[in-house]
């Protein structure tokens, strides 16, 4: 034993003085952060998706977060996210992000790290003793030895950093000076951030079952529609509800693929030395009054609402849960009264200063329902002679260009209101307004020449009899989201805002009408809707649908929506909605378009995502080669 341990010694001694010798290259040591996206609990989640992005081909690089969707769909068969939406630090029972596993979520005390020595001849036979210090003092931490070549994990203090120093044999062979950087990434914002349309595990199908919802509005049985899975007799009943698809938060149907959260994701594993520390509040249906500043209940009835307005709820993490007090606005955010909503008694949370973290981004999608997304889109989809467009769309309103031009006139004096909080209440810098990243909405449907609307047509739409295409209300709806864009330029060019916009030419071509409708059939493109026809599924088995498969179109058809998300409400709530019996379509009306429908889908999230990672690079190099400026590495160990 005694004779190992002198060779090793020995060993370690000759490697010493061999690399004082001209010729020879210093071992280096090559670390990473352990868990880099610190949201996912299991640092092997994170190295799903780390490996991936390893694996892309430069080409794919120029898109990583598109193409490492791609990768992990063929995969998934169900989406990538069903297998991590559950082990993260959201507490949905409590609508807080935090987790009991990782208390310091929101201000960590610490990273681990893996080490590993390179550049060692005969690392096997060598072992290494590993040291860690404090930054800026010297002295000796924990030594850990293990053999050369076996990676360590070591514990690195935040923000502070420490020395790494690798020792053979008493004598020191490699240092570094390692610093974790951990960016804090918010997200609020609307449906379009919350990655609708794209629920975390989706519904399943039944190969053989079918579904029944009555008699449609022009007197045409609704009948032979895909069943889902399980153990229920009706629709509507409580078993029948336990299979509704699961979210990482059900109210406002945020999932794993929303744009905000790839962003982050993909900012975290593509640097060896940054974690991210992420908080995402977008929720379906949310407004900047309603949402933003005011409270929103969400898109999906659920025993625990989200308790806070966007702001509030972002205010509270940067506490740390540690309760940020109320303060009341009376008149900084109704902009001279013009935001009628918000005058009077607005209450919000603000953490203090000296508590906050501070916001490394503030990712933000909102405006499009301002202006009546969904009113426009129901005037765009519903046929003119239709009952749903007689009783206001699908309980809102049906409005066209006019009606969504007197809300574009407002949405100005709307993002004034949220630039104001942004600085006052989340306390993002004045003079660092980049930090606050707005995100542009993608054309829904504009043909590849990028000015033709989608035709005139059913195409995608077959799940209710009441959907139409016209092609001249997409046109003018397309108008509308054309001056919803330029407003949003405007706002951001103002409050010297980042805006996000290359990957609206991106979208060109893959709108909400792009697929098969005839043969040859394609499961990924085909748009119809699969009907049991005299004992015979056409044109497929709803059981082979493959929610998460790459396909042409990035936008959620009311088809696709049925398919993918598949929500419906228990027999007493929709009773007690409708106040009356006969209004079995009413579920097959939330199966489409409540569940995703005119969203893009997770492909189309990645593609924002990317365009979002590029603007977010910029802004954060500027700001590290500040940082860096101001806070050099400091003295090396004592040897």
């Amino acid at each position: 034993m005694r004779g190992a341990v002198w060779r090793r010694a020995l060993t370690g001694l000759l490697l010493t003085l061999a690399w004082s010798g001209p010729g020879w290259a210093q071992p280096e040591i090559v670390w990473e952060v352990e868990n880099p996206f610190r949201f996912f609990l299991d640092p092997a989640d994170t190295e799903v998706h780390r490996a991936t992005w390893v694996s892309l081909s430069p080409e794919q690089r120029k898109s990583p977060v598109l193409s490492a969707e791609r990768v992990l769909a063929e995969r998934h068969a169900d989406g990538w996210g069903a297998s991590m939406f559950d082990k993260t630090c959201w507490e949905g029972t409590r609508n807080r992000y935090t987790c009991r596993e990782r208390p310091d979520y929101i201000n960590p005390k610490s990273h681990m790290v893996r080490a590993s020595l390179q550049g060692l001849a005969d690392a096997q036979t060598v072992d290494c003793t590993w040291l860690t210090a404090p930054r800026g003092r010297g002295g000796r931490g924990k030594a850990v030895t293990l053999p050369c070549d076996t990676p360590v994990q070591l514990e690195i203090p935040y923000p502070a950093g420490a020395w790494i120093k690798v020792e053979i044999g008493g004598l020191q062979v490699a240092e570094v000076a390692a610093r974790v950087t951990d960016l804090f990434i918010v997200g609020m914002g609307d449906s379009f951030a919350s990655g609708e349309g794209n629920p975390d595990v989706p519904v399943r199908f039944s190969p053989d079952r079918t579904a029944e919802y009555g008699v449609g509005g022009n007197k045409v049985p609704l009948d032979g529609y895909p069943a889902r899975v399980g153990d229920w007799k009706t629709i509507g009943e409580k078993a029948f509800i336990e299979e509704n698809a699961r979210w990482l938060d059900q109210a406002c149907h945020r999932s794993l693929y929303s744009h905000q959260l790839r962003a982050a994701l993909q900012l975290s594993v593509e640097d060896p030395h940054r974690a991210v520390t992420f908080v995402g509040v977008a929720c379906s249906g949310a407004e900047t009054v309603f949402g933003i500043f005011l409270r929103y209940k969400g898109h999906e009835w659920v025993p625990n609402p989200p308790e806070y307005s966007q702001i509030s709820a972002v205010a509270e993490a940067q506490c740390s849960g540690r309760n940020a007090p109320d303060y009341e606005l009376p008149e900084a955010y109704h902009i001279n009264g013009r935001i009628p909503e918000l005058k009077g008694g607005l209450v919000l949370k603000k953490c203090d200063a000296d508590r906050a973290r501070k916001i490394d981004l503030l990712l933000l999608s909102i405006g499009g329902n301002d202006i009546g997304f969904a009113r426009l889109v129901a005037n765009a989809v519903l046929s003119d002679g239709s009952v749903l467009r007689r009783l206001g769309g699908w309980f809102g309103h049906v409005h066209g260009f006019a009606e969504a031009g007197s809300q574009l006139d407002q949405l100005d004096d709307r993002l004034k209101a949220v630039n104001r909080a942004a600085h006052f209440l989340l306390h993002v810098p004045w003079s660092e307004s980049d930090r606050v990243i707005l995100t542009g909405y993608p054309p829904m449907a504009l043909l590849e020449d990028g000015n033709s609307a989608c035709p005139d047509g059913r195409a995608g739409m077959t799940v209710l009899p009441d959907f139409f295409l016209s092609e001249a209300k997409a046109r003018e709806g397309n108008v509308a989201a054309e001056r919803l864009h330029a407003v949003m330029q405007d706002s951001a060019k103002q409050h010297r805002w980042t805006l996000v916009d290359s990957h609206r030419s991106a979208f060109r071509g893959r709108g909400i009408c792009v697929g098969h409708t005839d043969a040859p059939w394609t499961q990924a493109d085909e748009m119809r809707l699969p009907r049991k026809i005299e004992g015979v599924w056409q044109p497929y088995s709803p059981a082979d649908w493959q929610p998460y498969a790459s396909r042409q179109r990035w936008f959620r058809t009311p088809n696709d929506a049925f398919m993918t998300g598949n929500f419906h409400v228990s027999q007493s709530l929709l009773q007690n909605v409708m106040k009356a019996q006969g209004f079995s379509w009413v579920q097959l009306l939330l199966a489409s378009v409540y569940s995703g429908a005119f969203h893009p889908t997770a492909e189309g999230q990645a593609a924002i995502a990317d365009a979002v990672v590029e603007k977010a690079r910029g802004v954060l190099a500027k700001y590290d080669a500040r940082r860096r400026a101001a806070d050099p590495p400091g003295p090396r160990l004592v040897q």
